[in-house]
């Protein structure tokens, strides 16, 4: 996964280049292309239902993460990991639906082993295309303004980074050379004064302003000087060196924003989450009706007291909610001071433990789901006291409820579920909710879904 938000792939992402394109066409492309030779192939006409299932593969890969630099082990890994995962999503709704009667299972069978085959092909050539793209388009060279953080960082993306696009040209810089460890051989170019000269005699293409927002006398005054140049400019806000969530550029009715601390569900990705959690939560809850009742009975029967647990916790915007659970205890803790359940827990069931190992006491939460309080996937909620404590503890741990907690999450799948003895194991777990909100895809929840059945299996860390 990528790191925190910089500004480098300003350059690409804000225009719709040749390789962008590629880059973003080119795994749905090839899962569609594939499928209608491999129909070609077998004689099977192309109808209707055909033409539906291209769409919804296609929907679900676009857009695509062509890595320019990945290992080849590495690349095969990840293209069969994510190819897995649409095909498992694919053939459990055809199943759910018992649409899949109606395609020629051969067929498919032989389309899901092509795929990655020539996903992995394809992925190896457009390393090869790309320069020759990138010279229809033309290398730009950029020089930045500013020797500091931001502005070394931008450096060493497009330093080790070619198919970028950009030849760096060097710094600009009004402090002395000693104190930015920087001089004419390593790239330091001059002072600001000194820029619109440079850029005329050099034909610089591009100027980064990489200088902090307390310089905006400054920044306003250069401005004014590169206005007889030809040169594009780009400012690169300093606060996308620090650990942004969703930091991107926006506009409000025209007027230009920066997005510092975002959440990814607006618009068209919080209705594509909010189907998500309908479509799948709706069927899980249908096809798992039968235990549910016969675990309900279960509770009943193990201890006195109500089948379900109901806890506060926090969910989207920090709202108390209600999270529904199937009661493990023999107590109904929800006051201001709340003991993490600990392995050998006197308070726990024997029935309870069972459900606690299992995962079988959250299922009562797909109900959450539904009422829209909870998602499928996202940060796992904490008790209201906990989260209390741990956000006077936990620098920026009040921004995983940007989003609606989840039944599931990345944390939980890397080896953070159940008990969080330490503050350093919560740390742990709130640095991978806030890293699933950086890189939120529908893909990434599918794959966590997946990834939590087998751990489920694995029965590990929950008590």
């Amino acid at each position: 996964m990528i790191g925190t938000a910089s500004a480098a792939p300003v350059l690409v992402r804000g225009q719709l280049t040749w390789l962008s394109f590629m880059r973003m066409t080119l795994d749905p492309f090839v899962a569609v292309v594939c499928y209608v030779v491999v129909m070609w192939s077998y004689q099977e006409r192309f109808e209707g239902k055909d033409l539906i299932l291209c769409l919804i593969v296609f929907s679900l890969m676009f857009p695509g993460d062509v890595s320019l630099t990945r290992a080849r082990a590495g690349l095969a890994r990840s293209i069969i990991a994510n190819w897995l995962v649409i095909v498992a999503i694919l053939f459990f709704f055809g199943w759910a639906t018992t649409y899949i009667v109606y395609f020629y299972m051969d067929a498919l069978e032989a389309w899901a082993i092509t795929v990655p085959v020539v996903l992995y092909l394809a992925h190896r050539l457009i390393p090869l295309i790309a320069p020759r793209l990138l010279a229809m388009e033309g290398v730009r060279t950029a020089v930045i303004v500013g020797a500091n953080e931001a502005g070394k960082r931008l450096a060493e993306q497009f330093q080790t980074k070619p198919l970028l696009g950009v030849k760096f040209g060097g710094f600009f810089d009004d402090r002395a050379a000693s104190r930015m460890g920087l001089d004419q051989a390593s790239g330091l170019r001059g002072r600001l004064a000194d820029l619109p000269g440079y850029v005329k005699k050099h034909n610089i293409s591009a100027i980064f302003i990489a200088l902090p927002m307390a310089s905006q006398p400054r920044i306003v005054q250069l401005l004014e000087s590169l206005y007889d140049t030809t040169a594009s400019v780009y400012f690169v806000p300093h606060i996308f060196v620090y650990d942004a969530i969703q930091a991107r550029i926006d506009d409000v009715d025209g007027l230009p924003v920066v997005a510092v601390c975002e959440s990814p569900f607006y618009g068209v990705t919080g209705l594509t989450k909010r189907l998500e959690d309908l479509v799948l939560g709706g069927l899980i809850l249908l096809l798992t009706s039968p235990l549910l009742l016969i675990l309900a009975v279960g509770v009943k029967l193990s201890s006195p007291g109500p089948v379900l647990f109901k806890q506060r916790r926090y969910g989207l915007d920090g709202k108390e909610i209600i999270v529904y659970k199937f009661r493990s205890m023999r107590v109904m803790e929800d006051g201001e001071v709340i003991r993490q359940a600990q392995k050998g827990d006197a308070r726990t069931t024997p029935f309870g433990a069972f459900l606690r190992r299992t995962s079988l006491d959250e299922l009562p939460q797909f109900i959450n789901v539904l009422q829209g309080r909870m998602s499928i996937v996202g940060p796992r909620p904490h008790a209201v006291a906990h989260n209390e404590m741990y956000r006077t503890l936990i620098r920026g741990y009040m921004i995983r409820h940007k989003v609606k907690p989840g039944i599931t999450g990345l944390a939980q799948v890397n080896g953070y579920r159940g008990e969080t003895e330490t503050v350093e194991k919560m740390k742990a777990r709130v640095e991978y909710d806030l890293e699933y909100l950086r890189h939120w895809s529908l893909q990434l929840d599918l794959a966590i879904m997946i990834r939590t059945v087998l751990v489920v299996i694995g029965a590990r860390n929950a008590y």
